[in-house]
């Protein structure tokens, strides 16, 4: 689900009402199930704009909270899933409807690797840069967005995605971006509810896929972490204070069991990188919260990964 919000009851120059693009959601679309016949059309369209702009990205060193791994492989697969989301948001870096010749100051809360905030450095050549590698317009800050932030200036511009499984406290979070939000900003919070279904039941409480992601559920819950904020998200930012929100929720087919080609691509997409990340947050959850055993573990992902590869169900997650 996503979920914006821009300024406040209280501030005279909050801004307008929003408006997306209908070529932006794929809310509302219903999935219908067809071959898995893939095509090689993935051409990215390209973003041409130009703003003077200054764009920081807090990337929240949450081990002791973030369920998978910070190694290589699941860099790899935080990459993948940038690419993923872009893919099914119809390459859009954001959906807040900013003024980006008023944009100067942007927050990324989350967002992986930290690629949103480089590509938005990309797209916004003017701005100041401060980072190792290009662009130079980014700034890197490690912190933890669950404890008090002590920014001197407000931002235009905060955005989040991506930070189920790494937070115990959402409303704090939301509260703190509205408090460091300048009058007239937007907040933009992109996230998921891990949650699998199917339309035509096909997804069934005897499948391991179904065990699995409960007791996922179960073990994200025992620690304290939020597993499902996506559904949540708008309640959150309404109470936080936000006005002109806007809320859209967005089905992404796991697999490519979908009739048309585009939910085919983004289904399989999906599918490679729950089944590269599958072991590795899984094992800390099962056996470090559930009691679990490795060889139980691992019996249990290889019947899994089994059904995933099958498609004997048409599942989705929302996002």
């Amino acid at each position: 689900m996503s979920a914006l919000g821009g300024g406040s009851s209280d501030r005279s120059d909050a801004a307008s009402p929003m408006s997306i693009a209908s070529d932006t959601s794929d809310e509302g679309v219903e999935l219908e199930v067809g071959d898995s016949n893939m095509g090689d059309d993935t051409t990215r369209s390209e973003l041409e704009v130009s703003v003077s702009s200054f764009l920081l990205r807090d990337h929240a060193d949450l081990d002791t909270a973030y369920f998978a791994p910070n190694d290589e492989d699941e860099l790899g697969r935080l990459d993948y899933n940038h690419e993923l989301v872009l893919k099914f948001l119809k390459y859009n870096l954001f959906l807040a409807p900013i003024d980006v010749r008023k944009m100067q100051r942007v927050l990324d809360i989350g967002t992986g690797t930290g690629i949103w905030a480089i590509e938005m450095g990309d797209t916004f050549p003017n701005a100041l840069l401060i980072i190792k590698r290009v662009p130079s317009n980014v700034r890197f800050e490690i912190d933890d967005v669950e404890s008090d932030w002590v920014y001197e200036e407000q931002f235009d511009f905060i955005f989040s995605r991506y930070m189920a499984g790494s937070l115990s406290d959402w409303p704090t979070l939301v509260s703190r971006a509205y408090e460091n939000l300048r009058p007239g900003g937007w907040v933009e919070f992109q996230d998921y509810d891990f949650e699998f279904s199917s339309l035509d039941g096909s997804l069934r409480p005897d499948h391991k896929t179904h065990q699995w992601d409960q007791a996922f559920l179960e073990a994200a819950r025992l620690c304290g972490i939020e597993p499902c904020p996506g559904s949540k998200l708008e309640n959150w930012v309404e109470n936080a204070g936000f006005i002109n929100i806007g809320h859209k929720t967005i089905s992404v087919p796991l697999g490519p069991w979908a009739k048309d080609k585009y939910h085919q691509e983004i289904g399989l997409g999906n599918l490679i990188q729950l089944l590269d990340g599958l072991e590795a947050f899984t094992l800390r959850l099962f056996c470090g919260v559930l009691g679990k055993t490795e060889e139980e573990v691992s019996t249990l992902l290889s019947e899994v990964r089994q059904e995933l590869r099958s498609q004997v169900f048409h599942a989705f997650g929302e996002l």
